[in-house]
């Protein structure tokens, strides 16, 4: 968006420029005037240390390590170029190096640090300490809430497509990265302005996303305890049917909520089926992409002997055709019952089910085998 210098009489664009084209650098500049006023990146925080690359095996250095009102590192990234370079790479590499931090850490860095800038003769931890618990608003250090989290903030002339994607993406999976445009302006000969606007996440928007993205949180978190609660409903189911029929006999569990088995044949599957709150056995007809005729023939052939197979099986069987899917499918539901029943009633769902299977591999088994397609 253009920045215009309003007058009485008119609105006059200013004009927009480059750090390079004014002489400002990133360092001896926009750095050490964002150390001095870090509450130009729109939030309170204290500067803890500048430069800071207190770890082995590593030259990297942070460019301003801070921390927030909730106690939360915060690792504040600088670049004067437009398209912010790979600079979400690098502070995720710090934010993993700084972690780890422990209290009495950070003091003794913002100590040396408070030091540096006042040519002190030695650092003084407890002036340090008492600045840092001052900032936080405690009388003592409490370690349970004291890092509980790392923040990113990326602080740039402009950002590219790449990195805002990057870092949209890595917000969603919980991470907490922001995004600072800081955009000079030439007024006049004399003035140079710079407009810093927050862009991601848009702040008139944050409490919205917070909102989705607690939603997506819990949306993950259910997907996979799914996952889990399936994996060891197979593993229970698996190790009462190996025993007893041969058509699951080499399958181990998945976290999906179906388990595939043979009947002898190509294009017929025996599986079995579970949701939250029912189960299923039955047989899967399909031949693969292109065979819907050979999958209707198959299933029209065993439609045919019906009353015979349901007789063998001792109960009605649900028969789909599904023209619009890759299969056929002749099932049979078992209500009551899934993977998100109680674990203490697993042990009757998996003998329904293994029971059925039987049943049904039996009706079925000598039938498909004797198909002519």
């Amino acid at each position: 968006m253009p920045l215009f210098h309003y007058t009485t009489d008119r609105l006059q664009p200013v004009a927009e420029t480059t750090f390079g084209a004014e002489g400002i650098l990133e360092r001896q500049d926009l750095q050490r005037l964002l150390r001095e006023q870090i509450d130009a990146l729109g939030e309170r925080l204290l500067v803890i240390a500048e430069e800071f690359g207190d770890w082995a095996d590593s030259a990297r250095r942070i460019d301003l390590l801070c921390l927030d009102t909730d106690a939360n590192l915060v690792v504040v990234e600088l670049k004067r170029t437009e398209d912010g370079g790979h600079m979400e790479l690098q502070a995720l590499r710090y934010a993993a190096m700084v972690s780890t931090m422990r209290f009495d850490q950070l003091v003794d860095t913002h100590a040396k640090y408070l030091n540096r800038l006042a040519a002190g003769p030695a650092p003084d931890t407890d002036a340090a300490r008492a600045a840092i618990l001052g900032f936080l608003n405690w009388t003592e250090v409490n370690q349970s809430q004291f890092a509980q989290d790392v923040r990113i903030v990326l602080a740039s002339a402009n950002f590219g497509r790449e990195l805002t994607t990057a870092v949209m993406w890595l917000n969603e999976r919980n991470l907490d990265i922001r995004c600072v445009r800081l955009k000079p302006y030439r007024l006049n000969a004399e003035t140079v302005l710079l407009d810093v606007q927050q862009i991601i996440p848009l702040p008139e928007a944050a409490e919205f996303q917070t909102r989705i993205d607690v939603k997506k949180q819990a949306e993950r978190q259910d997907r996979s305890d799914r996952k889990v609660l399936r994996a060891q409903f197979w593993e229970a189911l698996l190790d009462l049917a190996r025993p007893r029929s041969q058509a699951h006999a080499g399958r181990s569990a998945t976290t999906d909520g179906w388990l595939s088995g043979k009947i002898g044949r190509t294009g017929f599957d025996l599986n079995y089926v579970v949701r939250r709150h029912d189960a299923q056995v039955e047989l899967w007809i399909g031949f693969g992409t292109g065979k819907s005729e050979l999958n209707r023939k198959a299933f029209d052939a065993l439609k045919a002997q019906q009353a015979a197979i349901e007789a063998d099986f001792g109960a009605p069987l649900d028969w789909q055709e599904l023209p619009e899917s890759e299969g056929c499918r002749i099932r049979c539901v078992l209500p009551d019952g899934g993977y998100q029943s109680p674990a203490e009633q697993w042990p009757q769902i998996h003998e329904r089910m293994v029971a059925a299977m039987i049943r049904l591999e039996t009706a079925m088994r000598a039938r498909v085998a004797k198909l002519v397609l």
